[in-house]
């Protein structure tokens, strides 16, 4: 029996033994894992700081833009002068014209008048060509705006999904992260990877609310930050949405006040969200940055 017993016992220790040594396979497999997918972060860390430099050289065309536009409402106004004193000229040489005709009524009338005509005529088509041309170059200016306006936020639309997609890359290894540690430690979660995304998530609502709803890449944006919503909160989070409520003095936030005229008297409503309220399980983690509008 007691030989039983050993053999027994053996057999139960060199079992437990195989599968430690298998548990321990999966923990180095895992840690692969994390590392290839750090390794992805990191490139994408530098595909943004790509974006980033990209994003500064549209910028410095912009300022060209508007260098090369306030030239040219300096010209315009130069023109506009010149062709103001060009008038005045031409309505003082009509007025001596007509002295001189007093003058000499039989004699010089007739060419006085076909040249005061001519010379009026002459004014107005310049003026005309003028105009013409002022409205042109306004035209042209505008359009030229409006389209570096539209490539930037399309180049804002794409370097938001590349973030996006980092930061989603960076929630799902969160997650796999606090699988593999919470059955060997007992630490206090770190939750500053979801405050950067809670962050960065109201700024990106804030953006799309100001583009045109038929820009390149807003509704994949869109989709994208409702993507990662869903699993900022699959892993206990929360957004508590405040934006268009009205303001108490018991809410736990820190409050900026500024007057309206486009609020009721005495109302107080939250008009901007700086920093969102985040909750853990149903316990905030974050306190709000608002805005709130006083009615006057």
């Amino acid at each position: 029996l007691i030989n039983i017993i050993l053999c027994a016992t053996t057999i139960f220790a060199q079992e437990q033994k195989t599968e430690l040594q298998k548990q321990q396979q999966e923990i180095v497999k895992l840690n692969q894992k994390l590392n290839n997918q750090q390794a992805v972060i990191n490139q994408q860390k530098t595909e943004l700081a790509n974006l980033s430099a990209t994003t500064e050289n549209q910028q410095k065309q912009i300022d060209s833009l508007k260098t090369a536009t306030s030239q040219n409402e300096q010209n315009i106004q130069a023109i506009a002068n010149d062709l103001g004193t060009k008038i005045k000229q031409t309505e003082t040489a009509a007025k001596d014209g007509i002295s001189k005709l007093d003058k000499d009524v039989n004699t010089n009338r007739l060419y006085w008048i076909i040249a005061t005509l001519a010379t009026l005529l002459l004014g107005g088509v310049l003026y005309w060509l003028l105009g013409k041309r002022i409205a042109t170059s306004k035209t042209d200016v505008e359009t030229q705006i409006k389209n570096t306006k539209k490539s930037l936020e399309e180049e804002s639309i794409k370097l938001d999904s590349k973030l996006i997609e980092v930061l989603d890359t960076q929630l799902k290894l969160k997650q796999e992260e606090k699988k593999v540690v919470s059955t060997t430690s007992t630490a206090d979660v770190d939750h500053s990877l979801a405050l950067k995304v809670a962050d960065e998530i109201v700024r990106i609502h804030k953006n799309l609310q100001q583009m045109d709803v038929n820009t390149k890449g807003l509704k994949q944006l869109s989709a994208s930050v409702k993507r990662i919503q869903d699993n900022f909160a699959s892993n206990g989070y929360e957004l508590v949405e405040m934006l268009g409520k009205e303001y108490n003095e018991g809410m736990k936030v820190i409050a900026n006040f500024i007057t309206s005229e486009d609020i009721e008297t005495g109302k107080q409503i939250i008009t901007r969200i700086i920093k969102p309220q985040v909750n853990y399980k149903n316990e905030m983690i974050q306190s709000a940055q608002i805005e709130v509008s006083v009615g006057e």
